[in-house]
């Protein structure tokens, strides 16, 4: 008999275990106390449905302590809870909204949840704006000096268009193409470095923010450096590029000629051979034709005389010409 008492008495244990947990009382009593009206029946449909009562009846008291139940009501936030929303971002962020004055009311709110942005860290952002440090930015003055300059962002989160609008990202992106379209219409760098503001103006001017999530409030030049002499640098990389273009043709040119000399002398070469060659010929030409009968041997004398002459002209028109040369005689 004792055995079954133990176990009968363990079996209402989780009879009432699973009652609890199925039936909060304990929970609805909290809501009542707390003026929110919830039955036992939805609380354990809530169990049903696999949705937390604890948290959806947390919130439930948070709207109702800042007179917000009119609009968070319980379907509400089941219906975003089973959407995969975070409900109690949701209610602290109205809240936090409500309390400073900002348009916002739960249907963007939840919109904006879904959207994967953190609703109550934009209401928190709208109330106390974010400074946002820019990477080093490079960027060139019509000078050729490189400066490197590095921003601060104030941004204050405009919650009407956190749906669909553009993040820190694009923001740090604009400033940065902004302070390079300062620094590079500026004529000199030491102007930029005079006057920082300018850049600060400058970007200003340009509406940065147009279509993000983020209002800029200010762009402040934190710290500017000075970098390479970009035009120095290029200009010397012109040079040497010419340089090498010149030493090119050069030795193009170098080659041509070098090839218009071996073919002159190839052309000589070839000229000379064929002279011999005519040369040679020249003794038996005279041998046939002393042999045929076509010369005598006072056309041969003649001829003989007439080379002697010639050569004789040709050493007399040397510019040089050793003493003891004698021009040839004429043959009789």
């Amino acid at each position: 008999m004792l055995g079954f008492e133990i176990i009968l008495l363990l079996v209402l244990l989780v009879l009432v275990i699973m009652f609890f947990y199925y039936v909060p009382f304990l929970l609805w009593l909290s809501a009542r106390v707390s003026g929110v009206r919830i039955s036992l029946l939805q609380l354990f449909l809530m169990r049903i449905r696999k949705v937390p009562p604890r948290t959806i009846v947390a919130c439930l008291i948070e709207a109702h302590k800042a007179d917000l139940a009119h609009e968070v009501t319980r379907d509400a936030l089941e219906a975003h809870y089973l959407a995969g929303g975070h409900i109690e971002r949701v209610t602290h962020a109205l809240v936090s909204a409500s309390k400073a004055n900002i348009d916002l009311n739960f249907k963007m709110a939840t919109a904006i949840d879904l959207a994967g942005r953190d609703v109550f860290e934009a209401v928190q952002m709208s109330v106390n704006p974010k400074v946002i440090d820019t990477p080093p930015v490079a960027a060139v003055a019509k000078d050729g000096i490189q400066l490197i300059a590095k921003a601060r962002v104030t941004v204050r989160a405009n919650i009407k268009r956190l749906v669909g609008g553009a993040g820190e990202e694009t923001i740090l992106a604009r400033v940065g193409e902004g302070i390079v379209s300062s620094i590079g219409s500026s004529e000199s760098h030491k102007s930029v470095l005079e006057n920082p503001d300018s850049i600060s103006r400058l970007v200003l001017k340009k509406g940065l923010d147009a279509g993000t999530a983020f209002e800029i409030l200010s762009i402040d030049i934190a710290d500017i450096d000075i970098g390479k002499n970009i035009g120095a640098q290029l200009q010397m990389d012109q040079a040497e590029a010419d340089k090498n273009i010149a030493q090119a043709k050069a030795e193009e040119r170098r080659a041509m000629a070098i090839a218009q000399e071996q073919e002159m002398k190839a052309r000589s070469q070839e000229m000379r051979a064929k002279v011999i060659e005519a040369e040679a010929d020249v003794p038996r030409a005279m041998a046939e034709a002393f042999r045929d009968g076509n010369l005598g041997i006072m056309d041969y004398y003649r001829m003989k005389n007439i080379e002697a002459d010639t050569s004789m002209r040709e050493s007399i028109g040397k510019p040089q010409q050793r003493g003891d040369e004698k021009p040839p005689k004429p043959v009789k």
